[in-house]
């Protein structure tokens, strides 16, 4: 799962300091991208007296949101959560049989070879092909995970019912023999070469990982694909104690990251990969303590690894620098994705400041037994970034922040995609802890950024400044799209208690009425509510109920 970083205390643990955000803008930077076509601006009046006020700017802190923030691993429902991008991923993957649809979930699940990605006879990539058709059917995107481990699983010991549902716990491969590696898996192999088969050859005991991309390619080249350097690779030795007991090192995990980036590109040179796809905190550290470690941070090393790789190469061979994010955070001395108490909401709520306010210190290990200050996550890695591997974009394909079934989870989430957006994180994609009906709140707060009206209405394209006066009560996002023809606003009420908020909006038009649409506890869906007048020039009081997001639509 999950653990940090941070932007200074980075000398110690990940190398160098980093800029960043803080204070009322929550962080954002003034960027003109785009402001100096607007035109000029409307100032905004006086809203009047309110609990907290919000500056909107469209002028101010301009830059593009990437629409892969907005993604899910598995359990959305496509038609009404909108997510534009899905991933296939998780610890099954590391060892899936591309050719057969074979696999084997290591230690989540019995550490047997089963058929839940697909019995035999299925099509080849029958784990890709679902979020491939959706990806064209929508126009979406899609991203993959290719196994980089010696082996996959060769055959489907629970023929069970298809794949259609959990395979049966049959057997642990270990049962197999000592031999089992050879017998009971096919090795994984990065580059075959240009003779790739149209169909895969099931009898050959080898799968190629290139001959896996260019299959993609000819299938669904129409659809952008995104290729993912396994599953959690720090947490082999545990996860995947039956094919990798022994500890990843530094060495090892850069190796097999350039080995198998390079066949991909070398199939599909348009195709865009992630690496390390750490599980968390420890990972980046040191990959949960790798024997080669040497008192070096590892995301640095990765970094500059990936950067000589390139001069080598003469083309860069990993486009994101891609992490998991399961917060620490604690309330009640209990993790807040396993808590929903009084306690364990109010830290779920305050969590999402651990991403990028260098003001803010949580309660957890991290900040208190490693860190000694603030996290400030984003910040940090992309100063490492800049340091190490300028043009490295940064991911987070798996991160959850708990309360799946309440409010406070519903909040979390949208504080969190403001964060992606406004911070210029590229690619993310929510991991469900539960069954889709027990992440229904989790499922709303997607829903905020990709169809608040219910129709499929999406935050706008480019982030612009929004200032908050009290940022633990509430936190405001915003967006700009048309070179100002359109305005959304997305107002986080952590409260308990209703709140006023006194929301001035400078845009180079004079804007009429909101629309407004809001997402409270008392259902996981988001109601269309009266349209707010303004009080003055582009000036608004807009009444915000206790715990919820409200959506602003400016028209």
């Amino acid at each position: 799962m999950s653990r940090v970083i941070r932007s200074c205390v980075l000398g110690l643990l990940l190398g160098g300091c980093g800029g960043g955000g803080g204070g009322d803008d929550g962080g954002a930077v003034d960027a003109p991208w785009g402001s100096d076509a607007l035109g000029t601006i409307v100032e905004p009046g006086d809203p009047g007296p309110s609990d907290v006020q919000i500056v909107v700017r469209t002028d101010t802190a301009r830059v593009p949101i990437s629409p892969l923030i907005y993604g899910i691993n598995v359990g959305a429902n496509i038609a009404t959560d909108n997510p534009l991008v899905q991933r296939s991923g998780g610890n099954r993957l590391t060892a899936y049989n591309w050719e057969n649809n074979a696999s084997n979930a290591g230690t989540d699940y019995c550490n047997q070879n089963d058929g839940a990605l697909g019995a035999p006879g299925t099509p080849p990539g029958n784990a890709y092909r679902g979020i491939l058709d959706d990806a064209r059917t929508r126009g979406t995107a899609a991203i993959l995970t290719l196994p980089i481990i010696d082996v996959v699983a060769a055959d489907h010991d629970d023929l069970g019912d298809g794949g259609q549902g959990p395979p049966s716990c049959v057997g642990d491969v270990r049962n197999s023999g000592t031999n089992y590696l050879t017998t009971r898996f096919a090795t994984n192999v990065a580059k075959k070469g240009s003779a790739f088969a149209t169909s895969p050859d099931l009898n050959d005991d080898t799968v190629y990982q290139d001959e896996a991309v260019d299959f993609v390619r000819r299938n669904w080249g129409d659809v952008r694909v995104l290729f993912s350097l396994d599953n959690e690779p720090d947490l082999w030795s545990s996860t995947h104690v039956r094919l990798h007991p022994s500890p990843l090192t530094y060495a090892e995990l850069v190796e097999r990251t350039i080995r198998f980036a390079a066949a991909a590109k070398d199939a599909w040179p348009q195709a865009e990969t992630l690496g390390f796809v750490s599980y968390g905190f420890a990972g980046y550290m040191n990959l949960q303590g790798a024997p080669d470690a040497q008192g070096r941070p590892f995301i640095p090393f990765f970094l500059d690894q990936l950067a000589a790789a390139e001069q080598s190469a003469g083309k860069r061979l990993v486009d994101y620098l891609d992490l998991h994010w399961y917060p620490e955070a604690r309330g009640e001395g209990v993790r807040i994705s396993d808590v929903d108490s009084a306690q364990g909401q109010a830290a779920r709520l305050q969590a999402p400041r651990s991403l990028w306010d260098p003001t803010y210190s949580e309660d957890s290990w991290i900040v208190n037994d490693v860190l000694h200050e603030p996290i400030a996550l984003i910040p940090g890695l992309k100063a490492h970034i800049a340091a190490h591997y300028p043009g490295t974009k940064l991911s987070f394909t798996e991160w959850n922040f708990g309360g799946g079934n309440h409010i406070s989870g519903a909040l979390a989430t949208a504080d969190v995609l403001g964060v992606f957006g406004r911070e210029q994180v590229e690619a993310a994609t929510i991991w469900l802890l539960r069954s889709s009906q027990r992440e229904r709140f989790t499922l709303a707060g997607l829903r905020v950024f990709t169809s608040y009206d219910g129709a499929g209405s999406t935050f706008g394209d480019t982030s612009v400044l929004a200032t908050t006066s009290d940022v633990v009560r509430l936190t405001a996002y915003a967006s700009d799209e048309g070179l100002g023809a359109r305005q959304v606003i997305v107002l986080v009420n952590k409260s308990a208690q209703p709140v006023t908020a006194g929301v001035q909006i400078a845009a180079p038009r004079t804007i009429g009425a909101l629309r407004a649409y809001v997402l409270d506890g008392d259902a996981p869906t988001i109601d269309a509510v009266a349209d707010v007048s303004p009080t003055a020039t582009n000036a608004f009081l807009v009444s915000l109920p206790a715990s919820s997001v409200t959506v602003l639509d400016a028209f």
